[in-house]
């Protein structure tokens, strides 16, 4: 359905094992954590996400007002 189809809110969420992946390829040093966490969140949202549920809220939060 398209996001334009409906009046409520459309929900995502990051699975435990996406998380693992991007934190494990971080401290591997194999991929940028900050620039894969915020591309994968991203993504969502083009989805059409208004609502995001996700192990990363508090660094993304941080990355997103600017403290780091």
């Amino acid at each position: 359905m398209r996001k334009d189809m409906s009046s409520t809110p459309n929900c995502s969420y990051e699975v435990s094992g996406e998380y693992s992946m991007i934190k494990a390829g971080g401290v591997l040093k194999m991929v940028d954590e900050e620039k894969v966490m915020m591309e994968s969140l991203l993504c969502l949202r083009r989805a059409g996400a208004d609502i995001i549920l996700t192990y990363f809220a508090r660094q993304a939060a941080t990355v997103l007002a600017g403290m780091k």
